[in-house]
């Protein structure tokens, strides 16, 4: 089994529901993600074009391996509504270890 490092948590912010389980939908399919986890309602403050904005948005915790962040991010570029996504990875530190497995397993790397 490879290290934990090797597992990540991918953030991206997105307008709607609508277009999360889209997203979530295309990048699980795809196996680029093994799980793609959907919070609504998330208040969202930040400085875009020299004026700050404040937009309600649906933030989304994408589970993946590192080999798979270039074409995750690439195809979050194709289809996210955004110029410029949020697309934020963070190593895994600790998990399960059967859940580990799972993320392996649904990416396509039976061992």
């Amino acid at each position: 089994m490879n290290a934990k490092s090797d597992y990540r948590v991918v953030f991206v912010s997105v307008n709607s529901l609508n277009e999360a389980k889209q997203i979530a939908r295309v990048l699980v399919s795809e196996k680029l993600a093994a799980c793609c986890s959907i919070s609504q309602n998330v208040f969202s403050y930040f400085a875009w074009q020299d004026a700050l904005q404040e937009r309600i948005e649906c933030q989304m915790f994408i589970k993946t391996k590192k080999d798979k962040l270039t074409a995750l991010s690439e195809r979050i570029l194709e289809i996210h509504p955004d110029e410029t996504p949020e697309i934020i990875a963070i190593p895994i530190l600790e998990g399960y270890e059967s859940y580990l497995k799972w993320i392996d397993s649904s990416l396509g790397e039976e061992h």
